[in-house]
């Protein structure tokens, strides 16, 4: 068996069929297989060395709710249509595969794969593999990479939670969860979430199409910020583990790009109606020495100054010993009788959501009888391995121990739902492992954990879920998570981390949470005011609650640098617009309530950019802070200080009604609108092919 070099490249030939399964094999060893899915989804997975470095995948779980602990195995098609397709051998150096709305050209010397997708009756140029090494047959560092040719004016979505705008072309970003507090979002990256997933538009054609990589590893994707002499434009995709294993969407248009990679994904998760009114939390609340008599302050302050109110998000200095904390463990100088005070919140009608973190210090209570147990990342010789946490060193749980998993769930259960807790906000769960001794079990089958972090993200959720539903097992469970990816949508609501308190931090965190649902995960939000910094003012903060009450999750948060809380009456000059804003608020929990049902059962967003809705509306393409809440609500946020009149530009192919003053306007036009506080500039469609309308 040769090795293969930059001028003789692997030679492959179809070495079997199974099914959906085309086996490619070559003359160094090297093996592609192509899987024939769906007729608008087609996988290449490239094994080099043809072996498979990561057998088992926990993202893909097409149409399900969840997946086994253990993961899916990679050569499972179970869950797909698995159509019939053709296969064009008559010409030895290449093979065609094709279903009706998705073909796949393979140039057998090299490897070379061309997509093309039936669009407007003819098979339209899609993506094609750049001319030279588009794959890492042995010739560089072994690691997966797949390089892309470029087309110049090519427009590139998704990836999830990213900063900067909403087209990612001329910009280079790195997959790996990081703890970002504080984040510049227009700059900023890595991030928190790992969502492998884009979505190309065509400018020829219109064409959209998606790509997908099946992997948890850290990973670089480029698009067009590098540029060598040698290679003409490209694109491309490098983890550092795992395998090349893609998925190719047809699309054609990206509202389908984006509910098939939904539904590939996985099927939202329920979100309760109560989840989905103001929720109230602050880092100080718990912090404070009074942290109980904060709490009950709290609740009295939204009966002063009538504020409706659902949930509460308990932050973790209820977990503290001095300036520490610690998961599971009460301070009980601070919280002498939680189940008192959490039964206080749920007569005022206020579910209680608590924070937790998935390391222990080295010093808490529990580290040394977790660690003699084998609960934590350890290296080979069963030490855990500590890793810089918040408030020092600790060691995390390792979740793909099952007995791990089952501590956890346990403990949920006991020191937190048993106190009247109804939900679990899954913290600093980025899980940030930097070095290649710490071994994750691996359900017995070990490996080094920074491999695929994320995996112990997913499993921290699934063992959360268990223990909700075991508690309640009547009641549908709630989870939120900052850290997440490909997926994360089967398990939690999410948000933008911890963000910054600037006029910039609210203008682009409005692309981050379009980036997030055309990925999939649409059960989103911001910390309403920001998170980390100044205190903001009050036209900051009514601007602030005048975009949060459109999102998802609509949740006040904060960790102000001169330890104020961010609160709906922290501006009393203000406080009458702050009300009218959380009335406007509780009157669009029906329409939320019911577009979040529509991406559970047709995997469609919530949040959406208006080139989802308006594709053929050429305007509708441009960077703008305007955005759709569903098909029938245009919104148009303040998002620079100053501002008492703004400019908006409805999409055209419809009529719009403005929601304060009733007037209709034709799409296409562009409206000079006043925008006080209490009054955030929305347009209500007219008849919307969804036929859901907010009962305003």
């Amino acid at each position: 068996m040769r090795r293969a070099t930059l001028d003789e490249p692997p030679l492959f030939h179809l070495a079997a069929r199974d099914g959906a399964r085309l086996t490619l094999a070559s003359d160094t060893g090297a093996v592609a297989h192509v899987f024939v899915l769906e007729e608008d989804i087609v996988r290449l997975l490239v094994l080099p060395d043809g072996r498979l470095r990561h057998p088992r995948s926990w993202t893909v779980a097409p149409g399900a709710e969840d997946i086994a602990a253990e993961g899916r195995d990679r050569f499972d098609v179970s869950d797909f249509g698995a159509p019939s397709f053709t296969l064009d051998e008559g010409d030895p150096e290449r093979l065609v595969v094709a279903t009706p709305r998705l073909r796949l050209t393979v140039e057998l010397w090299g490897l070379r794969c061309r997509w093309d997708v039936w669009h407007g009756e003819a098979w339209t140029a899609a993506a094609r593999d750049r001319p030279t090494q588009a794959y890492d047959f042995g010739w560089w560092d072994g690691r997966p990479r797949h390089y892309l040719a470029r087309t110049p004016g090519e427009q590139y979505f998704g990836l999830g939670e990213r900063s900067g705008a909403m087209d990612r072309a001329g910009r280079r970003f790195r997959l790996s969860n990081l703890d970002a507090l504080g984040y510049d979002a227009r700059t900023a990256d890595p991030l928190y979430k790992h969502i492998p997933f884009y979505i190309t538009r065509r400018p020829d054609s219109g064409l959209a199409f998606g790509l997908f990589y099946d992997t948890l590893s850290d990973c670089v994707f480029d698009f067009g910020c590098e540029h060598s002499n040698y290679h003409g434009p490209y694109r491309y995709f490098a983890a550092e583990h795992g395998d090349v294993d893609l998925y190719v969407l047809a699309g054609p248009t990206v509202a389908d790009v984006t509910r098939r990679f939904t539904w590939l994904t996985g099927r939202p998760a329920a979100t309760p109606d109560w989840a989905l009114g103001y929720s109230g939390s602050a880092m100080g609340y718990a912090d404070a020495p009074d942290a109980a008599a904060r709490s009950d302050e709290f609740l009295a302050r939204l009966i002063e100054h009538d504020i409706p109110c659902t949930s509460f998000h308990l932050s973790s200095g209820y977990t503290s010993i001095g300036a520490k904390r610690y998961v599971f463990h009460w301070n009980r100088e601070k919280f002498a009788d939680p189940a008192a005070l959490f039964a206080r919140f749920e007569r005022a009608g206020v579910k209680v959501i608590a924070n937790m973190k998935p390391a222990l210090l080295t010093d808490h209570p529990a580290f040394e009888a977790a660690a003699r147990a084998g609960l934590l990342l350890a290296d080979a010789d069963g030490a855990p391995v500590l890793e810089q946490f918040w408030d020092a060193p600790g060691a995390y749980v390792d979740f793909t121990n099952p007995v791990a998993a089952d501590w956890w769930t346990e403990q949920v259960k006991s020191q937190l739902l048993a106190f009247g807790i109804t939900a679990t906000w899954n913290d600093n769960n980025e899980f940030e492992v930097t070095g290649p001794r710490t071994l994750a079990h691996g359900f017995g089958a070990s490996f080094p954990a920074w491999e695929m972090k994320p995996l112990q993200t997913l499993l921290m959720l699934r063992a959360s879920r268990r223990a909700q539903l075991e508690h309640a097992p009547d009641a549908a469970p709630f989870l939120i998570s900052r850290a997440g990816f490909a997926g994360m949508q089967r398990y939690a609501q999410t948000w933008s981390g911890d963000n910054a308190t600037s006029w910039e931090t609210l203008k682009w965190n409005i692309p981050m949470g379009l980036g997030l649902a055309l990925s999939g995960v649409s059960n989103i939000g911001h910390d309403v005011g920001g998170f980390s910094g100044p205190r903001p003012d009050a036209e900051l903060f009514a601007r602030w609650v005048g975009l949060g009450v459109f999102l998802p999750r609509f949740s006040i948060h904060s960790w102000n640098d001169d330890g104020s809380v961010n609160e709906p009456w922290m501006h009393p000059e203000i406080l009458d617009d702050v009300r009218a804003l959380m009335r406007l608020r509780e009157r669009l929990v029906p329409y939320l309530s019911a577009l979040l049902r529509r991406y559970r059962d047709a995997y469609e967003p919530v949040m959406r950019p208006l080139f989802h809705d308006f594709p053929d509306d050429p305007l509708a393409w441009g960077e703008t802070d305007d955005f759709l809440l569903g098909d029938a609500v245009l919104v148009a946020p303040v998002t620079a200080p100053g501002v008492a009149t703004r400019r908006v530009r409805l999409p055209a192919g419809a009529q719009w009604r403005d929601a304060w003053t009733g007037e209709v306007f034709t799409g296409g036009e562009s409206l000079d609108r006043p925008t006080p506080y209490a009054r955030p500039l929305f347009f209500i469609r007219l008849d919307p092919p969804s036929g859901i309308v907010p009962g305003l």
